[in-house]
This record gives C-alpha cells, sequence and structure tokens, in this order.
C-alpha cells in the first residue's frame, strides 16, 4: 500500500515520530516528511539519516498555512504532534487546547482538502475517563477526528490509543535510570500506580496495523500488560546490578490518577477483540434517534472496563524481561552507558 508514495509524520522528530521513521525508511516509500516546529532536532535527524528520501518542514499544527504547506501530494499522515506531559497542560491548559485539539483540526482540513488516502491519529489512555488537561484534550482530538471521519469523503481517518511507551521522551525509565547511575534515590509518586507497558516497536506495529486495516472512525488499542510503578523500579534496579538502592515517595504530582484506563465500559461493549488488539468502531447513527429502528437497551453495569489495574499484571521477572527488549535497557546491562543525563522534574513519576 505504501509502495511510491508520500507519508507525512508530523510532529515527527519526537520519540515516536522517529521510532516511525526507523520502520519506514527501507521500504518503498517514495518519500517521508518530517513535520516539527524544532529545527534543531530536524538538522541532527536530517544529519543522522543522510538519506534523500527524508524532506523536513518547519511549521506547527497550530499553524494552519504551515500545515497546508506540508500536506500537498501527501498520501499517508500519521499525527504524532502533540503537548504531552501532564504537569505542564495542567499549568497551561490552552496550550494542550491549541495543540492537541485545534492542531488537530488543521491536520484533518487540509488532509481532507488535499485528498489525503488516510489519517491516523495518536492518543492515549489519559483521554478515558479523563481527570486532567492533556487527557481531555486528547479526548476532544478523538471526537474531533471521529466527527471529521463522517464526512472525509475518500480520506480514512482513525486513531490508535496508547498507554505508556517504554523509555520514550518523557517516560521515567531513563529519569530512574540517571538517578540510580548517579547514586541518587528513585523518586515515585506512589508504587502501587500501575500503568499499561509497551514497546515503541509495539506501538509502531499497531500504527501499521492501523494504516492497513483501519476504517473511518475507528481506535484501535493493544491489549498491553501492566505493571506497578515499584516493579518498575525494582526491575531496573536488579538490572543494573544496585541492590538495596533506595527509593523515595514523592507523592503525587498534579493530574495523575492510581491507574489508567485503555478502554471505558461502553467501548468495552462494542468494542472487536481482534487478538492481539481491540478495535472501537464508531457509532454510525446520525442525530435523527429512532427514525431507524431500535438499536436495543444495553446494560452498562454489566461490563467493566480495561484498565491497567485489571490487566494482566507483570512481576519483577517479567517486567525485566520487557525491559530487555529496549536497546536503551540492553545498552545499560552491556556496560555501554553513558554518564548519567541533565535529572529534572519533569518525569518524576509513574505518569
Amino acid at each position: 500500500m505504501f509502495s511510491g508514495k508520500i507519508l507525512l509524520i508530523t510532529g515527527g522528530t519526537g520519540s515516536f515520530g522517529n521510532a516511525i521513521l526507523r520502520r519506514f525508511l527501507n521500504s518503498d516509500l517514495k518519500e517521508i516528511r518530517i513535520f516539527s516546529r524544532d529545527e534543531k532536532k530536524q538538522d541532527d535527524m536530517r544529519r543522522k539519516y543522510m538519506n534523500c528520501k527524508l524532506k523536513f518542514y518547519i511549521g506547527d499544527v497550530r499553524d494552519e498555512a504551515s500545515v497546508v504547506n506540508s500536506v500537498r501530494g501527501v498520501d499517508y499522515i500519521y499525527h504524532a504532534a502533540a503537548l504531552k506531559q501532564v504537569p505542564s497542560c495542567e499549568f497551561h491548559p490552552m496550550e494542550a487546547v491549541k495543540t492537541n485539539i485545534i492542531g488537530t483540526e488543521n491536520v484533518l482540513e487540509a488532509a481532507i482538502s488535499n485528498g489525503v488516502k488516510k489519517v491516523v491519529c495518536l492518543s492515549t489512555d489519559k483521554a478515558v475517563y479523563p481527570i486532567n488537561a492533556m487527557g481531555i484534550s486528547k479526548a476532544l482530538m478523538e471526537k474531533v477526528a471521529i466527527a471529521k471521519s463522517r464526512s472525509s469523503g475518500n480520506t480514512i481517518i482513525c486513531a490508535t490509543r496508547y498507554g505508556n511507551i517504554m523509555a520514550s521522551r518523557g517516560s521515567v525509565i531513563p529519569l530512574f535510570c540517571d538517578q540510580i547511575q548517579a547514586g541518587l534515590p528513585i523518586t515515585v509518586t506512589d508504587g502501587s500506580m500501575t500503568r499499561f507497558m509497551m514497546t515503541l516497536d509495539d506501538a509502531v506495529d499497531l500504527v501499521l496495523y492501523a494504516f492497513e486495516h483501519g476504517k473511518a472512525g475507528e481506535i484501535f488499542v493493544q491489549k498491553s500488560p501492566a505493571a506497578t510503578i515499584q516493579t518498575l523500579a525494582l526491575a531496573l534496579i536488579g538490572i543494573l546490578g544496585k541492590a538495596n538502592h533506595r527509593i523515595n515517595v514523592i507523592g503525587t504530582r498534579h493530574g495523575e490518577k492510581l491507574f489508567e484506563t485503555v478502554l471505558s465500559r461502553e467501548e468495552m461493549i462494542s468494542a472487536v477483540d481482534l487478538g492481539y488488539y481491540f478495535c472501537i468502531p464508531p457509532d454510525i447513527r446520525d442525530l435523527n434517534y429512532g427514525e431507524h429502528g431500535e438499536r436495543g437497551v444495553i446494560e452498562i453495569t454489566q461490563s467493566r472496563d480495561y484498565n491497567s489495574h485489571n490487566a494482566p499484571r507483570l512481576d519483577l521477572k517479567a517486567m525485566q524481561d520487557l525491559l530487555m527488549r529496549l536497546s536503551f535497557i540492553q545498552a545499560i546491562a552491556h556496560g555501554e552507558y553513558a554518564k548519567p543525563g541533565l535529572l529534572h522534574n519533569s518525569a518524576l513519576a509513574g505518569c
């Protein structure tokens, strides 16, 4: 499906963008466009890959004109541009609105106007039962995508929804490793917090599945396992060989949940089990309720959601095995880990 086609990745210099790029770079795509507002990261990426298939576009999804300029001639779009940090969105909620909601509107309108074949939007488990600004903005991003998919003509708009992506930008895993290597206590907000765990490769596989199989308005979710933040911290301590390393509990940050939910009870009622994934189909009814026959009464209370507390739970050994799938952790295990990076407060917990 990608042979001779052009793919645009918004937010292409982030963790997701780099992972998608690495998978697609050696494919038979004609061109891969990287759209982001960070010229330094674009230049770093240009120098790293030195590939004529890559084209770089400076712009911001908030700016409609820059989006339109990057979309002309594109066949497929993976929309990953977003504000993702929970605390920063709590303090600056309108910035989350501008990027995650209005920015998505701009991307989808440009895609429809330019006859893009398919757009896959990136969402998050924090969009389900949202309690923080980031999650609320992503929930509305999903609603925008579904609403646009109803009248998008030949442009198919669908989405993927993720839990935690291990060792991605903003992940606690590099932070915990820095703290261990520096001899500092690991800072955990609440050890009993649970989070879904998936690798970047898993995330890319889900994107590919959505590109190949996604229909208008569908949302795809991986059946990820979950782990407590305490288990994650202990697994990293074991891998780094730092027995009895100190763990400090610092308390929950702004907007954090004890556990995350990747499918709501209402979504689980209609979700299609695809084996490794769930597909959430859109409600295809219009606003003329009752004119096209009865849909039937659904007993929502008999269904339960899919959350990180009731998902399959990783024990210490399973958590270590999953961590060892990451090249970042493999480098640590083989003694190739660089000096600890600059410790920061942007990802002190399990969120």
